[in-house]
């Protein structure tokens, strides 16, 4: 197969705005990019591909063809991505995810038109208002509608010839007061398009208007005297000002915008859009995106906005970001807010972008905790700065008591859960008194000697329960057996939870609630725990041998077999001569007997 040559693909491309398709060997569209200049855009994937991300590296060998449209303007770039993606949905580009139809509310297109729910948009003519985020939104503001606004529910043909010939009679709804009987006439279509405008203003988030329109018509029916028309009137007051005080108010200075915000992790992002009418939020909807090629914020935000604003049919000419997008565009405006409302607008956008990410994120993890692992221990070597995943971790931690009685002991964690079979622990051999120094010298050595022996694979992460004295010791074992370049070793001190790196003059500090330092801690505790538990059972069975052996006639070897035996001094007291002879000769029971009885 003949080497793509990108040179010569790169001799045809313009330095003009526009959008470039790469294709594979089998003629299949694996990515479409758009970019403010397309040579420069498109020359950089081989002209820096040594520092693209893995994935990228994989696009740029797959890429066989190129080809690029040519647009006026940035903005037309943007746009025409966009529609390209969704119609050929290439395997490297990122799929917004979109697996349900959302909820609107219609003014259907007829005489006397019905106002209803609906999950299908057909284009007949009719208004609609949405999509809704949720059911429960959408049945609030219908439920208000209803309750200020008699409107007929039925299907019938309201023509003037049948309403004059009287085909129909009123219904239940008319008796109970829902609909005012426009089948029979009792109702004129003046009277019911009056009702229309006001709902056409509350779904538009012009609940101000309506309730100065009420207002009007309050003052107009009190100054005429009719006091029964006005307690109407001012129940509906009263109920449109209850169902405003439930709509999030931001101001009314803030008349129409879109509000976005994003967050994201390694595989992940999502994209919270807000919008934003009259001062009050009338929509809301967080999307979902996968990453496909390790693609920034600020790529994957202009890869959402257009798609959400064609979804919602937004007009909006500002445009709320959490940082500059770089896209030109003479009928859009976009601010990155500092302070003020904007600013809590944004806030409020990203809590609900955060709050929906962990949700979505627990999800996954619970269907797959697979990806839990996957998602921490990429987390993990982001944080600790590391080159390959920290799929084995080994954590060191010693134990004394008073100098004597050194023990140490090492924990093993993969894919981020303990190992207990590979817990292993050490009775310290070369060390004489407290030191804690040459006690961790000699594990960590008699630790990789056995494995490099025994051909095991090393840790990719070596945590030491201590600052930078026992780190150095560590480290000193580790360049002793050639290997301080393949692991990466670290120190975690007590006291206020520092990292230590050999060399590092200062100690890093993790966010106290990351997921890197509970695993970590998590080692720690595990060694601690660990080792105590075999440093106090070594310190009890030499305590016990220590006093077996005050007994004439029973030196360490027969103390030891007793131990092993009856596994305490109380049973070895209690025990019968027949029994102790089992270990025993005649002359070391009768000794024995003669202790015990003694004392």
């Amino acid at each position: 197969m003949m080497e793509f040559d990108y040179r010569k693909a790169l001799e045809e491309i313009p330095h003009r705005p526009g959008v470039y398709q790469y294709w594979d060997a089998n003629g299949e569209l694996i990515y479409i990019g758009k970019a403010k200049d397309l040579k420069n855009r498109v020359s950089s994937y081989f002209v820096k591909a040594g520092l693209l991300n893995g994935k990228t590296r994989v696009l740029v060998r797959k890429i066989k063809r190129i080809t690029f449209t040519i647009v006026d303007t940035e903005i037309d770039a943007w746009l025409l991505e966009n529609s390209l993606i969704k119609k050929h949905q290439p395997r490297y580009n990122v799929m917004l995810k979109d697996d349900k139809t959302y909820p609107w509310i219609v003014i259907k297109n007829e005489r006397f038109p019905r106002v209803f729910p609906t999950r299908k948009y057909i284009k007949d003519g009719s208004k609609y208002f949405g999509p809704y985020a949720s059911v429960g939104m959408m049945n609030a503001v219908m439920e208000t509608i209803r309750e200020l606004y008699p409107l007929r529910t039925c299907n019938l043909a309201l023509s003037p010839e049948n309403i004059s010939k009287g085909k129909f009679k009123v219904c239940l709804e008319y008796q109970i007061g829902n609909c005012k009987g426009p089948c029979e006439g009792y109702q004129s279509e003046e009277n019911y398009e009056q009702n229309l405008n006001d709902i056409r203003d509350i779904l538009n988030g012009k609940i101000g208007v309506v309730i100065k329109r009420l207002k009007d018509q309050l003052d107009e029916a009190v100054a005429k005297l009719n006091f029964e028309y006005a307690h109407y009137l001012k129940s509906k007051l009263d109920l449109l000002g209850r169902y405003q005080s439930k709509s999030t108010v931001v101001s009314s200075s803030i008349t129409n915008v879109d509000v976005f915000s994003i967050a994201s992790d390694r595989s992940y992002a999502f994209v919270n859009y807000l919008k934003v009418v009259n001062g009050v939020i009338i929509q809301t909807q967080t999307v979902e995106l996968k990453k496909r090629l390790d693609e920034s914020d600020e790529e994957l935000l202009s890869l959402a906005i257009p798609e959400i604003r064609s979804r919602f049919n937004s007009t909006s000419k500002e445009l709320i970001v959490p940082f500059t997008i770089d896209i030109e565009a003479d009928n859009l405006k976009f601010t990155v807010p500092k302070q003020g409302e904007k600013k809590s607008l944004l806030d409020l956008s990203l809590k609900n972008v955060l709050y929906f990410k962990k949700e979505r994120l627990n999800q996954y993890e619970k269907l797959n905790p697979e990806f839990k692992t996957e998602r921490v221990l990429k987390q993990m070597q982001q944080d600790l700065r590391m080159n390959v995943l920290p799929r084995h971790i080994e954590c060191f931690d010693n134990s004394n008591f008073q100098g004597k009685y050194p023990v140490s002991a090492v924990v093993v964690f993969k894919d981020a859960k303990p190992s207990k079979k590979d817990y292993r622990h050490f009775n310290v051999k070369t060390v004489e008194g407290p030191n804690d120094f040459a006690t961790m010298e000699e594990a960590v050595h008699r630790r990789y000697r056995r494995l490099l022996d025994e051909g095991q694979s090393l840790p990719q992460l070596i945590v030491i329960d201590g600052g930078k004295g026992q780190l150095s010791a560590a480290l000193k074992s580790l360049k002793l057996l050639g290997i301080d370049k393949q692991v990466t070793i670290i120190g975690i001190a007590k006291r206020l939870e520092e990292i230590y790196y050999p060399g590092d003059q200062y100690p890093m500090y993790l966010d106290k609630k990351s997921e890197t330092l509970k695993i970590i801690q998590h080692l720690r505790d595990e060694a601690h725990r660990f080792g105590i538990t075999f440093h106090r059972k070594q310190r009890s069975l030499k305590t016990f041998r220590t006093e077996l052996e005050n007994i004439p006639g029973i030196g360490r070897t027969s103390a030891e077999k007793l131990l092993k035996t009856f596994k305490s001094v109380k049973r070895i007291r209690e025990a019968t001569d027949d029994e102790l002879q089992t270990v025993l000769s005649g002359r070391q029971v009768q000794a024995v007997r003669s202790y015990f009885h003694g004392a």
